[in-house]
C-alpha cells in the first residue's frame, strides 16, 4: 500500500534505556511501514544531553513551539548514582521539567482502559484524568546542603531595591535547604487550561492543594483558580451541568478512592507527578497511562507517563528477554500523529492514528499482552504473555487487518 503522507514534521524527542529500545521497535513495526514519516529529530538521551550541556533539550522544546506537535520518549533525570554511572559533568535537570517550563503548559494524564482489566479500586468505573501543573515547583528548585550551624533566610529584592526577608530556620547542626518558586502567569495559564479541558470533555473539575499549611504558595493557586472560575467559566460550567470545587489534598485523596471516576483532578506539579502514578497503577499499570502537555497557545507534546524502565534495560543489555509494556509510548505516537493530522487537515493520517489505537486495544482483548498485565486480567480470560517485540508484532498484524 502507498504510505500515508504528512505535510508538516512532528518534533521527535528520543530518550533513554529500555524505552529508547521500544521507541525504535514501534517506529520500525508500527509507523514507518505505513506512514511517510516527517520528523525533526532531537536525541534527549543522557549521553547527548551531557555532550550539549543540555542545550538539546532547550532546542527540542523551542522546536515544539515552532511546529506545534511533539512526541517524546521517556528520559532519565539524573541523581547522584546516574552522575557517576554516566560520568556527567552536571546533575542535569528533568528534561520534562525544562520542556514544560518553556511551553508553560498543563499535563493531562488519563489511563487506557479495557474491559478485561478491572481497576484495583473496585468502584472506579470511569477514567480519572490527572491535570498536572507543568511549571516550577521541585523540578526547578534550588538546593543547598549546609554542614555547620547558621541562619537560613529567605530574601527577595524587588526591581526598586526593596527587600523582603524572613528567617527559614536557625540551624544548630548540619542540614539541607530547598527553595521553590512559581509565577502568577503560569498558575493562571494552568487554571485556564484545566477549565477549558473540563468544558471540552464535559467533566467535573476538582482542584486540591494544602493551603492550610502553605498559606502563601498553595493559597495563591487556590485563589487564582477561584478568581478565574468566577470571572470566565462559571456560567459555562453551570450551562453544561458540570461542577468545579476545591478541597484540601488529603480530603481529595479520600474522595478519589470512594468515587466512581469520570472527572479531572487538577494538582500542582509534584502532587500531579505522584498521584498520576497512583491512579495509573490502580487502573492497571503505569505503562497504560497516556500523557499530553498542552500549552496555553495550543501546542501539544505527547509522551508516556512512565520512566525509562531501567531494570528491563539492564536485562536487555545481558541479552535476556524482556516483556516491557509499550502501550503508553504507542499512544504517544498515535496521539501526536492525530493531532498533526487535525492541524494539517489530513484525514488519512488521523484515521491511521485511530486504527493504531484500536489495534492495540484489540490485541489486549484477544489476550495477548506483556507480563505486567497478566495477573490483572479478569478471571476466565485466556491470556498469552509475550515479550515486547512479539507483542508489537501482534499489534502490527491487527493493524494491517484494519488498514486492509
Amino acid at each position: 500500500m502507498e504510505k500515508i503522507k504528512m505535510s508538516t514534521p512532528l518534533v521527535e524527542m528520543d530518550g533513554d534505556e529500555m524505552t529508547r529500545i521500544l521507541w525504535k521497535m514501534i517506529k520500525d513495526e508500527l509507523i514507518l511501514p505505513f506512514v511517510d514519516l516527517k520528523t525533526e529529530y532531537y536525541d534527549l538521551g543522557l549521553v547527548e544531553r551531557e555532550k550539549t550541556k543540555d542545550q538539546v533539550t532547550i532546542d527540542s522544546a523551542n522546536a515544539a513551539k515552532k511546529y506545534g506537535v511533539a512526541v517524546k520518549c521517556a528520559t532519565i533525570t539524573p541523581n547522584k548514582q546516574r552522575v557517576e554511572e554516566y560520568n556527567l559533568s552536571n546533575m542535569w535537570k528533568s528534561p520534562n521539567g525544562t520542556i514544560r517550563s518553556i511551553l508553560d503548559g498543563t499535563v493531562f494524564r488519563a489511563p487506557i482502559i479495557i474491559d478485561t482489566i478491572k481497576p484495583v479500586v473496585k468502584n472506579w468505573k470511569k477514567p480519572i484524568t490527572i491535570a498536572r501543573h507543568a511549571y516550577g515547583d521541585v523540578y526547578k528548585d534550588t538546593e543547598i546542603r549546609v554542614e555547620k550551624p547558621g541562619k537560613a533566610e529567605l530574601i527577595f529584592t524587588d526591581c526598586d531595591g526593596n527587600v523582603q526577608r524572613d528567617t527559614i530556620y536557625d540551624f544548630e547542626c548540619a542540614g539541607v535547604l530547598q527553595g521553590l518558586y512559581n509565577k502568577d502567569s503560569s498558575i493562571e495559564s494552568f487554571a485556564h487550561s484545566c477549565f477549558k479541558f473540563a468544558i471540552a470533555t464535559k467533566q467535573d473539575l476538582w482542584f486540591s492543594t494544602k493551603d492550610t499549611i502553605s498559606k502563601k504558595y498553595d493559597q495563591t493557586f487556590k485563589l487564582k483558580f477561584q478568581e478565574i472560575y468566577e470571572k470566565f467559566y462559571k456560567a459555562e460550567f453551570e450551562k453544561l451541568g458540570i461542577t468545579y470545587f476545591y478541597t484540601l489534598i488529603d480530603d481529595a485523596v479520600a474522595r478519589v478512592i470512594r468515587s466512581e471516576g469520570g472527572y479531572i483532578w487538577a494538582l500542582k506539579n509534584y502532587d500531579g507527578d505522584v498521584m498520576s502514578d497512583m491512579v495509573s497503577t490502580a487502573f492497571g499499570s503505569l505503562a497504560m497511562m497516556t500523557s499530553v502537555l498542552v500549552s496555553p497557545d495550543g501546542k501539544f507534546e505527547f509522551e508516556a507517563a512512565h520512566g525509562t524502565v531501567t531494570r528491563h534495560y539492564y536485562k536487555y543489555l545481558k541479552g535476556e528477554e524482556t516483556s516491557t509494556n509499550p502501550m503508553a509510548t504507542i499512544f504517544a505516537w498515535s496521539g501526536a500523529l492525530k493531532k498533526r493530522a487535525e492541524f494539517d487537515n489530513l484525514k488519512d493520517l488521523y484515521n491511521f492514528g485511530e486504527k493504531l489505537e484500536e489495534a492495540c486495544i484489540d490485541t489486549l482483548l484477544q489476550g495477548y499482552m506483556t507480563k505486567d498485565l497478566v495477573n490483572l486480567v479478569v478471571e476466565g480470560t485466556k491470556v498469552t504473555a509475550l515479550n515486547s517485540h512479539d507483542f508489537i508484532v501482534k499489534i502490527r498484524e491487527n493493524l494491517e487487518k484494519k488498514l486492509a
